[in-house]
């Protein structure tokens, strides 16, 4: 079989690439510095940025979820903001609100523009599920938009922009979960899982041991928009593509050519946006590599975070204790592709 031609990459393009690549060593090498293990999650979140996209972490308290944000930002020179999810957080605390000034004067009275949190690159936000979904709400034009609304006038968010938000899968009391609208904006659902014995070992010693190490920027907010424009000029193949929208379609129960499995065990399938998250971290996932373009494997590395939050289990699958990670992992299998690129 013969393989597709692929465009190539105008020069400068290749040298930005090169310089990510560069960067992206560099960053988890300085990252390990504060951040012990984790060399999944730190790939993920990257290759999210890199797609100019969102991501959800989830895991239990204290496993660095927020230090990895904010250290994070301080290598990619970035504003980073921490917004604090509780039941009684308003919508104005996060997007801003008009405050009445009065000019003294002249006595004349006028609404000025007192921006919220979300006026930042990226945006910490913490336990999103602990606050009511009108407040949650409030993300979601900034998430796909990348502005706010109040009232009659829109504010255009700083670029690059990202939410990275947190969940803890364990405590459920009190706790508002996100509608699959909005898990829908996550690019990614990242699991955070526990360190490995030895990991926890050098945790303690590193923690309790002298102070946490001050980190340089290595890319700037200018460095981070250009190397998001190339990730949309990365070439893919024809067949990987293909691959991606037969993994993404293979999902939804009610296809004519669904199989019994994803029937029995799937209620909802991922929608279009999934292939679109699919194939844009693949291309992120490549140049991170110093690949120049994307190929099936990344799309199956990437497959779990963009596809857990999109296939819902049904009643039978989850008292069968059958999770949704599973439930992709068993598609996986099945979905093998034909031939690759990777090198």
């Amino acid at each position: 079989m013969t393989t597709e031609k692929l465009p190539q990459l105008p020069e400068d393009d290749v040298a930005l690439v090169e310089a990510l690549n560069e960067a992206y060593m560099r960053m988890r090498t300085e990252l390990a510095k504060v951040i012990v293990g984790q060399s999944q999650v730190i790939e993920e979140v990257l290759t999210a940025v890199f797609s100019r996209g969102h991501a959800l972490l989830v895991g239990v308290p204290g496993l660095a979820k927020t230090l990895l944000v904010s250290t994070l930002s301080d290598l990619l020179d970035l504003q980073f903001k921490r917004i604090q999810f509780t039941p009684d957080l308003m919508p104005s605390d996060i997007t801003g609100t008009n405050v009445m000034e009065e000019n003294q004067q002249t006595g004349s009275r006028s609404f000025r523009f007192v921006k919220g949190s979300v006026f930042a690159n990226m945006v910490l936000a913490d336990e999103i599920n602990r606050t009511p979904p009108k407040t949650q709400a409030a993300l979601l034009e900034a998430m796909q938009e990348h502005r706010v609304t109040i009232g009659t006038e829109t504010h255009t968010l700083p670029e690059p922009f990202f939410v990275l938000a947190t969940q803890n899968p364990i405590e459920q009391e009190g706790t508002y979960p996100l509608p699959e609208a909005q898990l829908d904006r996550f690019m990614f659902n990242i699991v955070v899982d526990y360190p490995s014995e030895e990991e926890e070992k050098a945790i303690i010693r590193q923690v309790t041991g002298s102070e946490a190490p001050k980190l340089s920027p290595l890319i700037d907010a200018d460095r981070v928009i250009k190397l998001q424009k190339v990730v949309r000029r990365v070439p893919v193949a024809d067949h990987v593509i293909d691959y991606a929208a037969q993994l993404v379609r293979a999902t939804r129960p009610k296809q004519a050519d669904a199989s019994a499995f994803v029937r029995e065990m799937v209620a909802w399938g991922a929608g279009p946006r999934a292939g679109l998250c699919l194939i844009t971290a693949a291309k992120a996932r490549a140049i991170l590599h110093g690949r120049l373009h994307a190929t099936t494997g990344d799309v199956t590395a990437v497959a779990l975070p963009v596809l857990r939050h999109r296939v819902i289990a049904t009643f039978n699958a989850e008292s069968a204790g059958v999770t949704s990670d599973e439930i992709i992992a068993e598609l996986l299998a099945r979905f093998k592709p034909e031939y690759d690129l990777d090198i």
